[in-house]
């Protein structure tokens, strides 16, 4: 490439490295993140991402390389969330409720050469990195959510990141102050900034790596889904056109930033927009409804188990919700009579059901206000940059009305998944992007999803594949034989549910089996109900029929 072409290529760039810097110059005063007593304007998150970037850096993080993120929300999150596209860095949010030996397996396969962990997982973290291959070299311990500083000295061997979140030089070569109570910004290599009006330029093209999201996928280890900046700038517009989002937008964020729907279905679509986001830590009822309330919130989403709590808070009704405008559900299903109270008690909101994937960063199709009632638990259609059809095994299109695999076309569309090719070659077979999930599309052409193709398990809002259980459940003494699959629960919309069979002589009891799991995997994998039986139902083939065996123990969660 020639030196005009990569200034051409440069000057014509829309990256995620570049969204805040836009928003910056469109609206510099206006209020950007809400985290605590933190309150950052898009000026300053602009600058804060600049001397972030900077600050990876200087500690030895270079363009190209992995830098995986332990944390729940913060506004930290929200800078490296911009400051490792900014630099060049692929960032790898890891999933907080996993364990040492799954964080190890996430840094061994993604190559990351830093790690940041905020300080309630410090512990993890180190047992994580002594587990690993020992590739992580840089290390770094963030404040717990709504900090600023850390409340202790980090461990040996990892440094005070929260000496890297310091503002660069704004335009025209004025310091922006850090936070009353950070401390100091002299010591930080990121202090020199930058007085053009340019950001750092790391050379990023459209289609470079810029984030690993780890799906749970369906299968014992999960898989690395590759997103780039054109695969999540496509997505952004269809998330903002078919959601109607606009800059005026006051959002609110309590679900897992580590997850692509609040990352890439809202927050970075505010960001790109110049809208106002608000952080909380986690979705607790009372804390949404307080804030909601208080700072006049007017777009939020969450799955249905989080709108379920809501609806069954004690303070829901006596809570002021007037200004909130529109509410988005997804991740699971949302039960009718829910769908039905939701607009009865809250009929000023409009409501949107986004239904996708990690893979398709993650947004693919969108059930609409108008529709929700009408076309009640559809998953919609098609979003403004997405073609979705129904194939066969054979990958040939069906007729409406029948069962068959949901695939995609669309610019939203993963890279691949990272060191491995063979399951990319697979995932996009016959031209199309195949979701694994099973569904069928209407008269009307909306899409219904009615079985997960590798019996995918959600629960809270969380991915839980029934064969990385099942292996687990099989390092039990005793346990013959074992099916997993999820089952509907009223709160969680599916409980993890485990169909055992003993071997001869062997007694165990659903206590024994459900530490045994707890104690090999993250606690929402965990089964929470199991059931013993002599054998499993099979076909001909000798494939288990987990159909059969939802349909027998659907009614375990009644008492629930």
């Amino acid at each position: 490439m020639s030196g005009t072409d990569a200034v051409v290529q440069r000057v014509r760039r829309q990256s995620l490295a570049d969204l805040v810097h836009r928003s910056a110059a469109r609206v510099p005063d206006k209020l950007a993140i809400g985290d605590g007593e933190t309150r950052l304007t898009y000026a300053e998150l602009d600058a804060l991402v600049e001397g972030t970037a900077a600050a990876l850096a200087a500690a030895g993080v270079a363009a190209g390389d992995r830098l995986a993120l332990l944390s729940r929300n913060s506004w930290q999150f929200a800078v490296l969330n911009f400051a490792t596209a900014r630099a060049g860095v692929v960032l790898v949010p890891v999933n907080f409720m996993l364990g040492a030996g799954e964080i190890a397996f996430i840094l061994d396969h993604s190559g990351a050469r830093g790690f940041l962990a905020q300080e309630g997982y410090a512990a993890v973290a180190a047992a994580a990195v002594a587990a690993s291959s020992g590739g992580v070299e840089v290390r770094g311990i963030l404040p717990d959510a709504g900090g600023r500083s850390l409340a202790a000295a980090p461990p040996d061997g990892w440094a005070d990141a929260s000496a890297w979140f310091v503002p660069a030089q704004l335009p025209g070569g004025a310091m922006l102050s850090r936070p009353s109570d950070a401390g100091p910004s002299d010591a930080n290599p990121s202090d020199a900034g930058r007085a053009d009006s340019s950001p750092s330029d790391a050379g990023v093209g459209d289609d470079d790596p810029v984030r690993i999201m780890y799906t749970s996928g369906t299968e014992a280890r999960p898989k690395g889904v590759l997103l780039s900046s054109r695969s999540l700038m496509w997505q952004y517009v269809s998330c903002i056109v078919d959601g109607h989002m606009e800059p005026d937008d006051v959002d609110l964020h309590t679900l897992p930033l580590y997850h692509c729907a609040q990352l890439d279905c809202f927050l970075t679509p505010d960001v790109y927009l110049g809208a106002t986001s608000l952080i909380l830590p986690a979705p607790d009822p009372a804390a949404i409804l307080a804030t909601i309330a208080r700072e006049r919130v007017t777009k939020f989403f969450a799955p249905p188990t989080v709108w379920i709590g809501l609806l069954r808070h004690p303070h829901f009704d006596s809570t002021d919700l007037s200004s909130l405008r529109k509410g988005y559900y997804g991740a699971s299903p949302m039960p009718v009579e829910v769908l039905k109270e939701m607009q009865q008690r809250l009929p000023q909101v409009q409501l949107w059901n986004f239904y996708g994937q990690t893979e398709m960063a993650p947004l693919a199709t969108i059930l609409r206000p108008h529709e929700q009632l009408a076309h009640a638990g559809s998953a919609g259609r098609a979003g403004l940059n997405v073609e979705t059809i129904i194939v066969d095994d054979d990958g040939v299109e069906v007729p409406r009305g029948t069962i068959g695999e949901i695939v995609h076309r669309s610019p939203h569309a993963t890279l691949g998944y990272y060191r491995d090719d063979d399951k990319t070659a697979a995932a996009f077979a016959g031209g199309w992007f195949h979701s694994g999930d099973l569904g069928y599309v209407d008269a009307d052409g909306y899409l219904h999803v009615v079985d997960r193709k590798k019996d995918m398990i959600k629960t809270g809002g969380e991915n839980v594949a029934s064969r990385e259980v099942e292996e687990a459940i099989y390092t039990l003494d005793g346990v013959a034989e074992v099916a997993v699959f999820g089952i509907p629960h009223p709160v969680w919309v599916e409980s993890v549910t485990a169909v055992v069979v003993t071997k001869p002589g062997a007694v165990l009891t659903e206590e024994q089996v459900i530490a045994h799991a707890r104690g090999a995997l993250a606690g929402f994998k965990a089964p929470k109900y199991v059931v013993f039986v002599d054998a499993l139902p099979k076909n001909p083939s000798g494939k288990i029929l987990k159909r059969d065996l939802r349909q027998q123990h659907a009614g375990l969660a009644a008492a629930d």
